[in-house]
């Protein structure tokens, strides 16, 4: 026993001696191989008196190897814990200068900075050997904008083809109200993917999709035309993606008509912090960020230029470039039957002058991205928007111009005032305008009551996120009036949702006790009723205009 006492101590004395001995062999092997200019070497002599070669974090790491190693000297450890004070303050000495050139160059040309800016250039090189010059560019420039006066008129009519009847796509009136003082009509528009019966409700599939809703169940509701957001494709999943598919109809099953908008409403509606287009669901997933200075005139999401808009996506905070032409090249790779060319869509509280340069825009928007579409008409059809706001004038004015152009069809946009009856009023006013020849559509305005008091004005097809909207909150829209399915009335409420139209066949008691136990098959039968119901009330409006009644 003894014995195995003093041949343990005798071991642990020889590894002593031996880790003493190899220590200074292993610390050297173990340098960083990272070397560092000769001008950053001086400038590192001249504030510690050696030149260091390894960054902060080397450093670091050599303390932590060498307190972990043992039996280093005190006096090893304090040398290196000094150099690695000197590589710290060296380190963030550089990283203020380059963030203050940074930020001082954001001023420009707005400021004068330029003596700052240049003191702070020589700093910089006095600290390191290099220069930073951002105007030379290490990080990428954004591409220089063409500066346009605002109010600049937008291409004449003489430098576009006239426009002639597309073989693809072509609109027919049926009847036309006799009834005096409307101006209601039956119409058809044939597309590639099928006819559209006119006056037509399209609900809106934002992400290639209806809320809760499939395709197969769209078609067996008799959903003639769906409406699609650019915007949301665009951030996800892609324009790729749904090309490689073979287009959006086959991406989502589709075979009947589709629509796709330009992307600008979502990017201005979101950016001026407006209620999205598709309820409190889009809501949930946009990214919360820090407010920056960068205020432009949509708030702090995106920026206008005469290129086009810069936004940042909902999703990751991405940033992505929307342009009249790559609007149409994005519509045109998911492959609608019907698109819209980019235009830009003001807060409603602007000023006169601020609203015509907007128009203005608009006007020079969509004749880029006509000439776009003409490029490769791709078997589809573009509609113009038309804008002006509330201001009869600029409205009157923006018709006409567009009227001009060879677009198929007119598209109402932008807002048309505070209220339902502000809004009927301005339409009651507007629709005559628009050529009878072509089709026309009322953006984002489709609940049951619109509806019936825009169809005698002569609205052809209208689109909007409200029934399935409201289905998706419990309110079911039946010709009885509304029907909020979570009240305690219906528990036992074993009849049809609503008796007099075709629905789907469950009882109001079974959408409540869905509703009561928040099942999704809930939202996909209100969402589904819904539906049922609009194009219940478009085939009896069109019905009556058969009739002349309306």
């Amino acid at each position: 026993m003894r014995g195995l006492l003093f041949a343990t101590i005798l071991l642990r004395r020889a590894n002593g001696l031996l880790q003493q001995t190899l220590r200074p062999v292993l610390l050297q092997s173990r340098q960083p191989t990272r070397r560092l200019r000769p001008a950053v070497l001086s400038r590192l002599a001249m504030t510690t008196g050696t030149p260091e070669q390894a960054t902060a974090k080397e450093l670091k790491k050599q303390l932590r190897r060498l307190k972990h190693v043992g039996n280093g000297s005190s006096s090893e450890a304090a040398a290196l814990e000094e150099r690695l004070r000197a590589r710290e303050t060296w380190e963030k000495d550089v990283a203020q200068v380059k963030g203050s050139i940074t930020e001082k160059s954001k001023l420009l040309p707005n400021a004068d900075v330029s003596k700052e800016i240049a003191e702070l250039q020589s700093r910089y090189k006095a600290l390191t050997g290099e220069s930073e010059d951002y105007k030379a560019g290490k990080k990428r420039k954004a591409p220089s904008q063409e500066v346009v006066d605002p109010m600049q008129a937008p291409p004449d009519a003489s430098t576009f083809e006239p426009w002639a009847p597309r073989s693809h796509f072509r609109f027919e009136v049926l009847h036309e109200s006799k009834k005096p003082g409307s101006r209601a009509r039956v119409g058809r528009i044939h597309t590639p993917h099928g006819v559209i019966d006119t006056p037509c409700f399209v609900p809106v599939g934002t992400n290639g999709a209806l809320k809760a809703v499939s395709s197969e169940q769209a078609n067996d509701a008799d959903v003639q035309l769906m409406f699609c957001n650019t915007y949301h494709l665009l951030v996800h999943p892609g324009t790729e993606v749904v090309s490689s598919a073979g287009g959006l109809h086959k991406f989502m099953r589709r075979d009947r008509p589709l629509i796709t908008d330009s992307g600008g409403f979502q990017v201005f509606s979101l950016a001026d912090a407006d209620s999205d287009d598709d309820g409190p669901e889009l809501k949930q997933k946009r990214v919360r960020r820090k407010k920056d200075a960068q205020e432009t005139q949509h708030g702090k999401l995106c920026s206008v230029t005469e290129q086009g808009v810069v936004f940042k996506s909902y999703r990751d905070g991405a940033v992505i470039e929307l342009t009249p032409e790559s609007s149409v090249q994005a519509q045109k790779k998911f492959g609608a039957d019907i698109i819209i060319p980019l235009d830009e869509l003001p807060p409603y509280h602007v000023t006169r002058d601020r609203l015509e340069k907007s128009v203005q825009l608009s006007h020079r928007w969509m004749a880029r991205s006509l000439r776009e579409h003409l490029s490769n008409v791709n078997d589809q059809a573009m509609y113009a928007v038309v804008h002006g706001g509330v201001d009869r004038e600029l409205r009157t004015r923006s018709v006409e111009y567009l009227s001009s152009l060879p677009f198929d069809g007119m598209a109402v946009g932008g807002s048309l005032g505070k209220d339902r009856q502000e809004m009927l009023d301005m339409l009651s006013w507007l629709m005559p305008l628009l050529p009878r020849n072509k089709p026309n559509h009322l953006l984002g305005i489709a609940d049951p009551e619109s509806c019936a008091s825009v169809v005698p004005l002569g609205v052809d097809t209208m689109d909007s996120c409200n029934p399935t909207r409201v289905a998706r909150h419990g309110t079911l829209l039946t010709t009885q009036g509304d029907v909020r399915i979570s009240a305690t009335k219906y528990q036992n409420d074993h009849t049809p949702i609503d008796p007099h139209m075709e629905s789907i066949p469950y009882t109001r008691a079974y959408l409540h006790h869905l509703f009561k136990q928040n099942e999704p098959l809930a939202l996909t039968l209100a969402s589904l009723h819904n539906i049922y119901y609009m194009n219940h009330l478009m085939r009896e409006l069109r019905g009556r205009i058969l009739r002349d009644e309306i």
